[in-house]
C-alpha cells in the first residue's frame, strides 16, 4: 500500500472511530510506529486530523479555545444583560476624595455592563478593552483610561508588560472581571497567558473583585489560571447555575449573586 492510500484510510478510520492510536494503526497496516507518525504528521499538516498524544482525532473534534468578540456577543445575550444590570449595585460611591475608581476587564459581559454605567463625573474607569473604552468615552463624563500594550485581534484587548506594570501601580475601589471558565479547583481561567497576566494584575489592583460570568462558564477550565476563589469576592451569574456549583463556590467564601 502506498503512503497516500494508507493516509486516506487512516483519515477514514479517524472519522469513524473518533480517535486512533499509533500502535493500533501500526498493527493494522503492518508498518512501524514511526511510519504511522509520519502519516499522522502529514494528515495534521493537511488539516485532516489533529495530532494528540499517542494518536490523532478528527480536526472537527477539537474545541475552539477562543472565539471572537462578535461571536461571543451573540451567546447568552439575555443572561449577560441581566448580569450587567445586577453589577450596577457594585459601582462604588465617591470616596471622601470626591472620586471613585473602577477597572473593567475586556469581554462581552463587561461590555454590556459598561453600556449601563450612569454618567458620573466622579468616576474613573480603567480598562484594557478597546471597544469598552470607546463606549465609555461616549457615555461617561468622567475619566476613561485605556491601558497600553499590544491589541489582541481575537478579544480586542490590550495585553503585555506595559499594561501589567501600570496596573501594579493602581489601587481601585472595584475590579469587574470577565472569565472564560471558573471551577473550585482551578479558579478563574482563560486560554491565553498574556490575557491571564493582565487579568491577574487587575484582580490584585481591586479592593473588591467582582466576577461577571454567565452560568455556561461555571465548571469549565482553561489553560491559564488568573485568580483563585480567594481572590474573588463576588460572582454575578444567571439562574442556570447548578445548585451544587453555587454551594461549592459559596463554601469557598465567594458571594454568589443570581441575576
Amino acid at each position: 500500500m502506498y503512503a497516500p492510500e494508507r493516509q486516506q484510510e487512516i483519515a477514514q478510520l479517524t472519522g469513524a472511530q473518533g480517535r486512533v492510536a499509533v500502535t493500533d494503526l501500526a498493527h493494522h497496516f503492518s508498518v512501524t510506529p514511526e511510519t504511522i507518525r509520519r502519516d499522522l504528521a502529514e494528515l495534521d499538516r493537511l488539516g485532516v486530523v489533529s495530532r494528540v498524544h499517542g494518536g490523532a482525532i478528527p480536526r472537527s473534534s477539537l474545541p475552539r479555545l477562543e472565539t471572537t468578540v462578535a461571536e461571543r456577543s451573540q451567546r447568552h445575550a439575555e443572561q449577560k444583560a441581566a448580569i450587567a444590570r445586577a453589577a450596577l449595585t457594585w459601582l462604588p460611591a465617591a470616596a471622601p476624595s470626591g472620586r471613585a475608581n473602577v477597572i473593567l476587564d475586556a469581554g462581552t459581559t463587561t461590555a454590556a455592563f459598561a453600556e449601563l454605567i450612569p454618567p458620573r463625573e466622579d468616576l474613573t474607569c480603567v480598562t484594557n478593552s478597546v471597544p469598552i473604552a470607546g463606549q465609555l468615552v461616549d457615555l461617561l463624563p468622567g475619566e476613561v483610561v485605556l491601558l497600553g500594550g499590544r491589541v489582541r485581534g481575537m478579544t480586542q484587548a490590550t495585553v503585555g508588560d506595559a499594561g501589567v506594570e501600570s496596573l501594579r501601580r493602581l489601587r481601585v475601589d472595584v475590579t469587574f472581571l470577565g472569565t472564560d471558565g471558573l471551577t473550585v479547583a482551578h479558579g478563574a481561567s482563560t486560554p491565553d497567558s498574556s490575557e491571564a497576566a493582565t487579568k491577574r494584575a487587575m484582580a490584585a489592583a481591586g479592593r473588591v473583585v467582582v466576577l461577571l460570568a454567565d452560568s455556561s462558564k461555571i465548571g469549565t477550565e482553561h489553560l491559564v489560571q488568573f485568580a483563585t476563589l480567594e481572590d474573588i469576592d463576588v460572582l454575578i451569574t444567571d439562574d442556570g447555575l447548578r445548585p451544587a456549583d453555587r454551594k461549592a463556590l459559596s463554601d469557598k467564601g465567594v458571594e454568589v449573586v443570581i441575576a
